[in-house]
């Protein structure tokens, strides 16, 4: 079994997620600027279509998940789903540009027919092949990668992920000319290649069924002894046999225990949370390049400074809220990120216009936000030991992506009947309420252990 983890392979892994998160970067940024200024559709029902992705995601990505666990080809798994999922996504977000043009071509001809339907229709289409690879993509890595390590090389994937946000935002500030109708085209290219490019190495490069092969031989020892621990002590569920493992790993001993009724009231408040801060920063995300136009007056793309502020600030800022959590603990590094984000957005409140200033805003928005990701899956992972963790960790997710279907609905209501200016008050509100439910939360504080690398400080679970 490898003991040291493949960087190189891990890197080539990555490029998967580095595609989706170019796509996810630029989706949220533009699609919202066409669907207002060239359909002119209402801040409420752009809200609505931009939940739709979250929508679909409940139910395409467990699908396509356990779709790819059965699957076996010459190209693996995982593989087939990636590769017809990138294909698919790109000719279908090419023909989002040329269908955006082809309406702005229609006001100068007088044209009465419009193209939003069709546009709509692509739009669900696009949004449904990356659906289609996004869980297999996500789980090629454990897949190729031996247990101890998997930690590691999340880390590597993670930072991959960041790379292809960042290049998304370059492009947005690059390619965006000014006005409210610029031609996208040339945006959507640039990220369609990557998506291509990125893909093209991954397959040419990971042999994934080979090395499926050889982390499935190698923890196969590992695994009959577990079993066998397991059946030693009575417990007969294949669910409680993996909690075994997890014991001894941890060297516990005993069945698994359900978790008790005080735990179970903090579980509640902490997933209260999750939801909570989702709503105020997925408000903020969507409606940012609206709000930019509107209120600051910015042209263009020069509103993805500020956004690409916030995630550099983010990946730099992992190593240092790791040791912060280290000496006083998840919790309070979690109500510090969550009170910095609610100061900055309480500050966003006054800013009339674009000032240089407001770049340092979101670099500890950034700052922040990194602060709760980094310790909030994991105190949940703590609060569900002895139970069901991968119960929990499915719940974890539904919260914070029912706060994503839900927020860009609500925002938009208000954005759209009160004023743009309802953003950031919206956004501190419910950050200070998170804040307030975070307070309840008396479990799962555990101090997290020093990382063995530098990199280990990038492990981000969301």
């Amino acid at each position: 079994m490898e003991t040291k983890l493949n960087y190189k392979r891990t890197f080539l892994i990555g490029l998967a997620f580095l595609s989706i998160c170019s796509f996810w970067q630029m989706y949220d940024n533009i699609i919202p600027l066409i669907l207002q200024n060239t359909y002119h559709l209402g801040e409420t029902m752009t809200g609505a279509v931009m939940a739709l992705d979250n929508v679909l995601a409940i139910f395409l990505l467990p699908v396509f998940g356990m779709l790819s666990d059965k699957v076996h080809t010459k190209l693996g798994r995982r593989m087939p789903f990636i590769v017809a999922g990138t294909i698919l996504a790109v000719i279908f977000m090419m023909l989002l540009p040329m269908i955006d043009n082809a309406e702005k071509a229609r006001w100068s001809t007088g044209e009465s027919f419009s193209n939003q339907v069709i546009f709509l229709a692509v739009l669900f289409f696009t949004l449904v092949s990356m659906g289609l690879y996004r869980s297999p993509a996500v789980a090629l890595m454990p897949d190729v990668t031996p247990n101890h390590l998997r930690s590691r090389a999340n880390a590597v994937i993670n930072l991959m992920g960041a790379v292809g946000g960042v290049y998304a935002l370059i492009m947005i500030k690059v390619l965006v000319g000014k006005g409210e109708t610029p031609d996208y085209l040339p945006l959507f290219a640039s990220i369609a290649a990557v998506m291509a490019i990125a893909v093209g190495i991954l397959v040419i490069t990971i042999r994934e069924n080979k090395l499926r092969e050889e982390v499935e031989k190698a923890e196969g020892v590992n695994t009959e002894k577990v079993e066998e621990k397991a059946i030693a002590e009575g417990v007969e569920a294949a669910g409680e046999i993996e909690a075994v493992a997890d014991m001894e790993q941890s060297g516990a001993t005993g069945k698994v225990k359900g978790m008790p009724k005080e735990v179970k009231r903090s579980m509640y408040f902490m997933l209260a949370s999750i939801f909570l801060w989702f709503t105020a920063y997925n408000a903020v995300t969507t409606a940012f390049s609206r709000y930019t136009k509107v209120v600051w007056k910015m042209e263009g793309g020069s509103f993805a400074n500020c956004l690409m502020v916030a995630t550099v600030a983010a990946i730099l800022s992992y190593i240092p809220i790791g040791n912060i959590s280290a000496k006083i603990g998840r919790k309070k590094t979690i109500m510090g990120g969550v009170l910095l984000m609610a100061a900055c957005y309480g500050s966003a409140i006054f800013a009339r216009e674009y000032h240089p200033i407001v770049n340092a805003a979101f670099a500890l928005i950034g700052v922040a936000w990194a602060a709760i990701n980094v310790n909030s899956y994991p105190m949940i992972v703590a609060m569900s030991s002895g139970s069901d963790v991968g119960k929990f960790t499915g719940t974890y997710y539904t919260f914070s992506m029912a706060a994503q279907i839900l927020t860009p609905v609500l925002s938009g209501f208000l954005l759209e009947n009160v004023s743009y200016n309802t953003l950031f008050p919206y956004a501190l509100f419910f950050s200070l309420i998170a804040f307030l439910t975070m307070t309840q939360v008396r479990h799962g504080d555990v101090k997290p252990k020093k990382k063995e690398s530098i990199l280990e400080n990038f492990d981000v679970d969301d």
